[in-house]
């Protein structure tokens, strides 16, 4: 354990304060990609079942008003499923920007041992540069990552909402 918290503190240093950020940012993104998962495997189950049942306990499924209350279902309904999947997809465009972030701080580095060196010396530009990479890596590992889950959830979501339209039927 201790080994693996030495490779976790020494990657980090050659990626720089950045990378701290990073991994902060992914780590909250992937807590609320979890809890909506949760949320769509666990807690909406229930809340459509609730709402199926009282939509067929209604006498009335036919009228305007009936349209109405049908509609306002389906519409916290999918609210709820949505939650924070825009939050999420922010994360996700935040990931690269963040990583670009870490390119430039690296390139600075690099200039200023150029500036304090005095010429191009590889040896004493190469831990610039790795702080230039390895923090735009991350960002987009975490993009990456973040756009298939958050993906997912949308499809997950729209694909509840016509589940959800379907059983809530209007009798004419």
């Amino acid at each position: 354990m201790i080994e693996f918290l030495e490779a976790i503190r020494d990657f980090t240093e050659t990626g720089g304060q950045v990378l701290l950020v990073i991994g902060l940012l992914i780590f909250v993104m992937w807590l609320l990609i979890l809890e909506r998962a949760m949320y769509l495997m666990v807690w909406h189950k229930k809340a459509k079942k609730e709402a199926i049942a009282m939509w067929t306990a209604r006498a009335d499924r036919s009228s305007w008003f009936a349209e109405q209350v049908r509609q306002k279902t389906i519409s916290q309904l999918t609210m709820r499923l949505n939650g924070s999947i825009p939050i999420i997809q922010s994360l996700v465009a935040l990931c690269p920007l963040l990583g670009l972030m870490g390119t430039v701080t690296g390139m600075i580095e690099v200039f200023d041992v150029m500036a304090i060196a005095g010429s191009g010396n590889a040896r004493s530009m190469a831990s610039g540069v790795s702080k230039a990479t390895i923090p735009t890596m991350a960002g987009m590992v975490g993009a990456l990552s973040g756009v298939f889950a958050a993906t997912w959830l949308t499809r997950m979501v729209k694909s509840e909402r016509t589940h959800l339209e379907d059983a809530l039927i209007i009798q004419r």
